[in-house]
């Protein structure tokens, strides 16, 4: 197998590229990736356009004034990149708030290179995606064969989950708020991620885009679960505001609230990352949504209870 010289403007694809077993062949990274922690080393290649300190509602107001001016989110060093002389750059054309898109890239390479690099862009909607481009980036990286083994091991890990679910009856209703303020239900994977481990999912939809909703819809569907995972927030970033929630009008007469079912869960590190941590974030689903049949270890570091 020749090497070559891979940037990753992509979290996810950053951790796709060191399960294949390819991690040595990294030259560069995004400002987001930080897995696993052997990455952090790597020259950063792109940089977020505003402070990372705001509130959810400040972060909502900044991305959607610079989107609606034709703007990036991000910034790609184009410096840099020329130094690093790449082979392959990875991104994505899923989500231009979530990570470098691939206009970003095409625009930061435009006449930049010695020689030709190839771009791939990934574009996940759902779990099938996922793998999809797991299988993707393999081809692209030569490594066909491990990507195939890869795919089987995460599939393995889900059929397990399935299996020991397929004769349970008791399936709570659930919410997964992927924003705060303003409100948003996690869609595109995630749907389908809570039906695998157990729950009924309710709101957004499998394969598609998060939505925005209204307070009024969730207290309408009253859902037995509820499962805070904000974009890119940790679990201590998702504490400092969790009260924007919590003093939601109503909010103490949810069923979630009165059963004492809420949780909250790392968006940055599981939820929001299209790559193999995907399966740990079903695990983690299992252990919220059915915790008499699963038990993985993730509690406390992938997600907590939240204690009134």
């Amino acid at each position: 197998m020749v090497k070559k010289r891979i940037i990753s403007l992509l979290a996810a694809a950053t951790e796709i590229v060191c399960a294949l077993g390819l991690e040595d062949q990294l030259v560069g990274r995004s400002h987001e990736c930080d897995f696993p922690e052997s990455v952090k080393h790597l020259p950063v290649c792109s940089e977020v356009t505003f402070a990372d300190n705001l509130s959810s509602a400040e972060i909502d107001k900044k991305v959607k004034e610079i989107l609606s001016d034709a703007l990036s989110v991000y910034q790609v060093n184009r410096d840099l990149i020329k130094q690093l002389q790449p082979d392959v750059v990875i991104t994505q054309t899923q989500c231009e708030v979530c990570a470098v898109s691939l206009k970003d890239v095409e625009q930061a390479l435009c006449n930049l290179l010695d020689k030709e690099a190839q771009i791939v862009s990934l574009e996940p909607n759902d779990l099938t995606d996922i793998f999809t481009n797991i299988k993707t980036v393999a081809l692209a990286l030569d490594a066909a064969e491990a990507g195939e083994a890869l795919i089987e091991t995460l599939q393995e890990r889900v059929d397990i989950i399935r299996h020991k679910l397929k004769f349970v009856d008791t399936r709570p209703t659930v919410a997964c708020i992927e924003w705060l303020e303003p409100l948003m239900i996690a869609g595109n994977w995630v749907p389908e991620m809570v039906e695998i481990a157990g729950g009924k999912n309710i709101l957004g939809q499998a394969g598609k885009h998060s939505p925005f909703i209204s307070w009024e819809d969730i207290q309408l569907h009253d859902p037995d679960i509820i499962i805070v995972t904000p974009c890119g927030f940790s679990i201590e970033r998702t504490m400092k505001e969790i009260d924007l929630l919590l003093n939601r009008p109503g909010f103490s007469y949810l069923k979630a609230a009165q059963n004492n079912r809420l949780y909250i869960a790392d968006g940055n590190r599981y939820f929001n990352r299209s790559g193999p941590r995907i399966v740990d974030s079903i695990e983690i689903l299992a252990e919220i949504i059915q915790p008499k049949s699963f038990s993985f270890g993730y509690e406390g570091e992938g997600w907590i209870k939240f204690s009134f």
